[in-house]
Parts: structure tokens; C-alpha cells; sequence
């Protein structure tokens, strides 16, 4: 069972992820003087994806 909810949390991440990358090339497309603070914006979007996904991981170890 626990696979189940780590797995949802790992889907959610990698749209959230997925998303961010998708906005980040979008904008540098139509601003490229931008892309240092585009990337930033990227960089800790993609964090915070990530840091709930883990969040999600150990939740699930910790209801095993």
C-alpha cells in the first residue's frame, strides 16, 4: 500500500517539475536577457517539487 502513495507523490512531482521546465523555456523563448533570473525561479520551483516528494517518501516509510 505504501508503494501506492509513494508513487502518487512521485507523479505529482514530476508533473510539478515537468511544469516549471515548460514555463522556464517558455519565458527564456520570449525574454532571453531574462534567463539568469528565469533559472533561478526554475531551479527553486523544482525544489520545492522535489522537496515534497521526498516528504511523500518517507510518509509512506513511516506508515509501513
Amino acid at each position: 500500500m505504501t508503494v501506492i502513495g509513494y508513487g502518487l507523490a512521485v507523479i505529482g512531482a514530476g508533473i510539478g517539475v515537468g511544469l516549471a521546465a515548460y514555463g522556464g523555456a517558455t519565458a527564456t523563448a520570449r525574454q532571453p536577457e531574462m534567463q539568469p533570473k528565469i533559472f533561478t525561479t526554475f531551479i527553486l520551483g523544482a525544489a520545492f517539487s522535489e522537496a515534497l516528494a521526498l516528504i511523500g517518501f518517507v510518509l509512506a516509510l513511516m506508515s509501513a
